[in-house]
């Protein structure tokens, strides 16, 4: 396997899409849009796989193989986006405090973000205090009416990623910017499902 993702490496370009599961087999998936288990109530996804560019999903392994050290693993709930769900998205929530204006897009449209949270051993996520994409103030790394513990949970999770090149979100406690991925340029690409 190692020797599949070095050949895959040098013949691939950092800003390529490629399928986070042909580089790492220890995230778990909960991939929101491709249920209606979200804020939009709807499947907006086909199917769920997480794509990246390959600069994204190299620092995102490097991130849970540290957090594995510790006892825990990466759960995702949302990778790549393309622009057009992302418009669909903004009708429905129309506040740029919890979705991008498609007019400018989002780091999600440039592959370069993840939504995410963290599993212990077992499996069971960690509490950080609401649930993934909660449009409140309470969903904020700057709110503090938080138990002890839901602090502590994302601090390791803000702690872990910011060491591997990832930016916070400041009203999302789940979602991460890979640094200088803003650069990069957006995109409607759309994966092939099976």
């Amino acid at each position: 396997m190692a020797l599949k993702k070095l050949v895959k490496d040098t013949i691939i370009d950092d800003t390529t899409f490629v399928n986070l599961k042909d580089y790492s087999q220890d995230f778990v998936y909960d991939m929101r849009y491709a249920t209606d288990d979200n804020f939009l109530k709807s499947k907006v996804y086909d199917c769920g796989e997480c794509y990246l560019r390959l600069k994204t999903v190299k620092a995102l392994v490097e991130a849970n193989k540290n957090f594995m050290e510790k006892g825990y693993r990466i759960k995702i709930y949302d990778c790549y986006r393309p622009l057009d769900i992302q418009k669909r998205m903004w009708k429905i929530v129309s506040n740029p405090n919890y979705v991008a204006n498609p007019a400018k897009g989002s780091i999600h449209n440039r592959g370069g973000a993840v939504d995410i949270t963290l599993v212990d051993s077992t499996g069971n996520e960690l509490d950080m205090g609401t649930d993934f994409d909660h449009f409140g103030i309470e969903s904020s790394h700057n709110y503090k009416k938080l138990d002890r513990k839901v602090i502590q949970n994302r601090k390791l999770l803000k702690r872990i990623m910011q060491k591997h090149n990832f930016k916070i979100f400041e009203s999302e406690w789940w979602h991460y910017n890979l640094k200088n991925a803003s650069a990069d340029k957006l995109s409607n690409f759309k994966w092939q499902c099976d």
